[in-house]
């Protein structure tokens, strides 16, 4: 506690003066203890006493590192008074007690090496440095210090036995630079790309073949360079490829004019790279394209950078047939053939994982665009036969089967002269998995063909297998009009609608009414509207009826006249049975309380009395139009809802009548009663 009092006092004050010879023995004193916090210069009156401050700042310093022995702090701030006291011997001596604590302290190693660096102890500071990297080999920053201090005392033999006992423990890149940086100041360039052999071998890293190669390109020759790419490729194999060594290699070409040289390398790179790893490749390409090659080059790169997009996407799902499809056209585009079969033949080889329509759908064009482009690109039409033959074997038709395949396999034989492959196809179709599609198309071939009988064969066929599709019996019926067989086309249409079940027959009615109205047969018409509204009340079917009585002619005028029909008014006898046909509509939905049909009804009434009618007519009609109310209904939550309702006049004359009748009656029996 003594040292915290601060510099002793001279007891001799008078004595001072007369002791100025011995300043040249008296030193600086250091802090006593706060780090950092000089002590003010001191000066002492003689020998003894600064042997006496020098004892009491030692046995301060020794009781701090024997209280705290691993605290390498005090045992530093101890040598570094020592060796401000020029006691070097004691200095050493400390730093030696304090290794032998704490032997893996790099910063105690590197104060005790630059302490006799410092004093130009160069032998011990050397023996140091040797100590600190046989004990810590793997610290970079003392064999740093000791290749340094080789170096700089001209000691390159030996700057070099120690990089060369460093590099056996294979330190990282930057140790590797910094030997490397040796031998080029000193010219020694054979012994720099012996190392950078080593270096690559130790870290076969790209960037450190192309620090290799610009090393060479510096101070080599081309040949060199392009060895050193060489066997930077052949050493690293396609697994460890990188996109940025074959840039460099290209661009290095390029700076040479070898522009066939730098291509094919960016060509060879694209072959080998997949798309993830091949980005910045693929954008310096198209660089180097737009500056030195052409306009076919350009486009090679692009549809070169979309081939390998389209291989990566299709490795990640097999089954992306619509990669496929995309892939197809861009080797069709390139118009080399042996690339668009290879991919169509992959593509088509990737069979659906199950028996599900929905999963065949997309498929099954791909064996679509393969026949065509066969058929119309290539013009190789037995092999295009040969795929539609292969697709219709794969296909399982007993679960599902593809109407478009056998049609446009059939128009296929068509169109090479083959009528009757095509029917053999068609027959084939119909017999295996017949399809309403298959006897459309089937039909379809054989009226262009103008084979009427065959024709009829097949829709019988077809109505056979489907009754109940109501287009097949009204483009039957259709046939046997166009061949002037009426008779024939109304037997098939009372056929038809005599059938259980139809899929849509108000089309097949329709149809029926128009034909019999198209052919003046109006009685029969009327008949079928009656045998209509015998199987459905519908409002349309009224309204169809009413319209139908008012455009036919009166029996009266000529044939001749029949042209001008339209242009003459309408007989007061078609109003009346069209005003009949509302009213007898009227009257059945009114008895069935159908609201909204009837105000469809009234509609229609008025707009036809508008047209046909007189004041009176309208007047009556527009008195029975209905007025909208709102009316609130329970629900089955017991809430209430909102709805807007239809009163018609005519239910409240009934309804006051009632109402009369029962108040009539009421006071008949309070009479009865009195």
């Amino acid at each position: 506690m003594e040292a915290s009092r601060g510099p002793p006092r001279v007891k001799n004050k008078a004595a001072a003066p007369m002791q100025i010879s011995a300043e040249q023995l008296l030193r600086e004193a250091v802090d006593r203890q706060e780090p950092g916090v000089q002590v003010p210069t001191q000066r002492f009156a003689d020998l003894e006493e600064l042997h006496e401050y020098q004892g009491r700042k030692r046995k301060e310093f020794e009781d701090y590192v024997r209280r705290n022995r691993i605290n390498m702090h005090n045992w530093m701030r101890y040598a570094q008074w020592e060796l401000e006291q020029k006691e070097y011997r004691r200095a050493r001596s400390i730093f030696e007690r304090a290794l032998d604590v704490d032997s893996t302290s790099v910063v105690l190693w590197i104060r005790y090496i630059e302490a006799e660096m410092k004093t130009r102890n160069i032998n011990h500071a050397r023996n140091l440095l040797d100590r600190a990297v046989t004990i810590l080999p793997r610290i970079d920053k003392l064999w740093y210090k000791y290749v340094y201090m080789e170096e700089m005392l001209g000691n390159i033999a030996g700057t070099r036995q120690v990089f060369e006992r460093w590099m056996t423990w294979e330190p990282d890149e930057a140790a590797w630079g910094a030997y490397i940086k040796l031998e080029k100041r000193y010219g020694e360039f054979d012994r720099a790309r012996a190392i950078f052999e080593r270096f690559t071998a130790v870290h076969p890293e790209p960037r450190n073949w192309i620090k290799w190669a610009r090393f060479e390109e510096e101070n080599g020759t081309s040949d060199l360079v392009r060895e050193v790419f060489g066997i930077a490729i052949e050493t690293l194999g396609e697994d460890f490829m990188d996109e940025k060594l074959f840039v460099a290699y290209a661009r290095y070409e390029a700076k040479l004019k070898e522009y066939e040289r730098s291509r094919a390398i960016f060509k060879y790179a694209l072959d080998r790279l997949p798309r993830s790893k091949s980005v910045a490749l693929h954008k310096a390409y198209t660089t180097f394209e737009k500056q030195f090659g052409d306009r076919d080059g350009v486009e090679d790169v692009i549809l070169s950078k979309r081939r390998v997009q389209y291989e990566e996407q299709i490795k990640e799902n097999p089954k992306n047939y619509d990669v496929w499809f995309d892939y197809a056209r861009l080797e069709e585009t390139l118009g080399n053939v042996d690339r668009v079969r290879d991919v169509y033949e992959r593509a088509i080889a990737q069979i659906p994982p199950t028996q599900e329509k929905r999963h065949w759908r997309r498929y099954i064009y791909l064996w679509i665009f393969y026949a065509l482009w066969e058929e119309m690109e290539n013009k190789d039409i037995e092999r295009a036969r040969q795929v539609y033959q292969e697709c219709i074997k794969l296909i399982p038709h007993k679960k599902f089967t593809f109407s478009k395949i056998w049609l446009m396999k059939a128009q296929f034989e068509i169109r090479h002269m083959q009528l009757q492959a095509a029917r053999k196809t068609l027959g084939q179709a119909i017999g295996m998995c017949p399809k309403d599609k298959l006897f459309k198309g089937y039909i379809e071939l054989e009226l262009k063909l103008f084979e009427f009988v065959r024709c009829r064969t097949l829709y019988e066929k077809h109505i056979e297998w489907n009754p109940s599709n109501c287009q097949a019996w009204i483009k039957f019926s259709e046939l046997e009009r166009g061949l002037d067989d009426l008779e024939r086309a109304r037997a098939i249409f009372e056929l038809a609608v005599n059938q259980e079940y139809l899929d849509m027959p108000e089309l097949l009615w329709k149809a029926y009414i128009d034909f019999e109205e198209e052919e003046g047969e109006y009685d029969r018409t009327r008949d079928l509207y009656e045998r209509l509204l015998e199987k459905t009340d519908h409002v349309k079917v009224w309204i169809s009826y009413a319209h139908f009585e008012i455009n036919v002619p009166d029996p009266s005028e000529g044939e001749e006249e029949e042209e001008e029909e339209e242009e003459k008014p309408v007989s007061d006898e078609a109003k009346a049975r069209a005003r009949k046909v509302f009213e007898r509509a009227y009257k059945s939905m009114k008895e069935k309380d159908l609201k909204e049909e009837r105000v469809a009804l009234l509609n229609a009434w008025k707009s036809f009395e508008n047209t046909h009618g007189s004041p009176d007519d309208i007047e009556r009609v527009e008195k029975q139009m209905p007025r909208k109310v709102k009316k609130r209904r329970k629900l089955d939550d017991d809430s209430y809802e909102e709805y807007m309702d239809y009163v018609f006049p005519a239910d409240d004359e009934s309804a006051a009548k009632m109402s009369k009748l029962l108040q009539m009656a009421h006071q008949w029996k309070q009479t009865q009663g009195a």
